[in-house]
């Protein structure tokens, strides 16, 4: 692999490299995002898979040992959603296993609570305006 490749073919690769269980968890979580947001772009951010949406860094996701990990990249959607408690264990992550994964609609809840965190945030002109 290159630095020139598009994410989703270093994505394809990272994934195709993990044990069966965890690629088919992390390709399930993957497709679920997409289906949620499907005009986020696929990224490589702080080293990890994921997805950007408007220039912002949306999610981003990765297998460990023996768990893997959704990464909000915000810790306030991991404070705001006491439904997802059971996965949450530490400022800004989700833990969880291919054999107790986090359900699609709370995959969904993340994207969303996230996606509404970067709405909300001024444009950079706007940034840049008030900063004048």
């Amino acid at each position: 692999m290159t630095n020139n490749e598009p994410p989703a073919t270093v994505i394809d690769a990272r994934l195709a490299a993990l044990p069966g269980d965890q690629r088919a968890a992390l390709q399930h979580l993957r497709e679920t995002i997409a289906s949620v947001v499907p005009d986020a772009v696929e990224a490589i951010g702080y080293g990890m898979p994921g997805f950007r949406y408007r220039g912002q860094l949306l999610v981003s996701y990765e297998a460990f040992k023996d768990h893997c990990s959704l990464f909000p990249m915000s810790g306030q959607v991991v404070e705001q959603n006491p439904e997802l408690a059971a996965f949450a264990v530490a400022k800004g992550t989700y833990h969880f296993t291919p054999e107790e994964p986090i359900p699609d609609d709370l995959i969904a809840v993340v994207v969303r609570a996230r996606m509404a965190e970067i709405d909300a945030r001024p444009t950079s002109r706007a940034r840049s305006d008030r900063s004048a």
